[in-house]
């Protein structure tokens, strides 16, 4: 394992398409990078069967929130995980999807967020990826204060921008690419996030996600930045920089996904 520098606390988001799948892809990095909070998407497990033990042989505390065969979420962390919760918890549905979890690590207040897909436009599942996003905007103003530190990550599901996707012009009207998702995700930001990543990496040409489907598409370039890591002002002061692991995604069976970083000095 590398050393970490000292004074550095680093969080990491990574969509891993079945945790138990990537495990060998997945404990090779930790060991590489020992982020202090790793944030984990699609872990696609029921909570009782995550694999925990590799990841306390690792030295990681784990909170769960998953389900067979779909979703799921899970943080990671160095040190001790406090607060643990579980869902938006607004009494909108009977079963809650696996979607969300919050813990707080070293005073900072994490949500991990696997936030729906939308499947298509004139779809239910679209019509639910926006009305979960207005739930979590409430979710944020119930919970937290703008004036504290929170972080908030995960795959979004959304490029807010031109710059995020590797063919704005053709790819527009997607469901992770419309007027309809930037305003349901300006919404949530608006409450008081920033984009970390951006403060420290405002050129175009970086991607989280690239399609299994696509031929050689790191070296094409053909990806989507829909992995964000978003703080509050006080937090976002802090953050010394912010970057995406591309060769994560060059691996032997690698998720589509790649991890994004973000370092701050607590």
């Amino acid at each position: 394992m590398t050393a970490k520098r000292s004074g550095k606390f680093t969080v990491a988001t990574f969509n891993v398409n079945s945790v138990r799948s990537r495990l060998d892809v997945l404990l090779p990095w930790i060991g590489n990078h020992l982020p202090d909070v790793l944030c984990l998407q699609e872990i696609k497990v029921e909570t009782d069967k995550f694999p925990l033990e590799p990841f306390k042989a690792a030295g990681y505390e784990c909170a769960v929130f998953g389900e067979k065969s779909y979703n799921g979420v899970a943080i990671l962390s160095r040190g001790p995980l406090a607060d643990v919760r579980r869902g938006l918890d607004d009494g909108k549905e009977k079963s809650e999807p696996a979607r969300l979890i919050r813990a707080t690590v070293r005073g900072v207040a994490v949500v991990n967020t696997y936030v729906p897909q939308g499947h298509e436009p004139d779809s239910d599942k679209f019509r639910y990826k926006l009305e979960w996003l207005e739930r979590l905007r409430r979710f944020f103003e119930r919970e937290y204060a703008p004036d504290a530190k929170v972080l908030w990550c995960g795959d979004m599901n959304i490029a807010p921008t031109p710059i995020d996707i590797h063919d704005p012009k053709g790819l527009l009207g997607h469901v992770g690419f419309r007027p309809e998702v930037w305003k349901a995700l300006g919404e949530v930001t608006a409450w008081g996030f920033e984009d970390v990543f951006r403060r420290h990496r405002p050129e175009p040409g970086w991607y989280s996600y690239y399609d299994y489907r696509a031929k050689d598409p790191v070296k094409k370039k053909t990806g989507w930045r829909v992995d964000h890591i978003y703080c509050t002002a006080p937090l976002a002061r802090l953050c010394t920089d912010s970057w995406i692991d591309v060769n994560t995604r060059l691996a032997e069976k690698p998720s589509d996904h790649c991890p994004v970083l973000a370092e701050f000095e607590l």
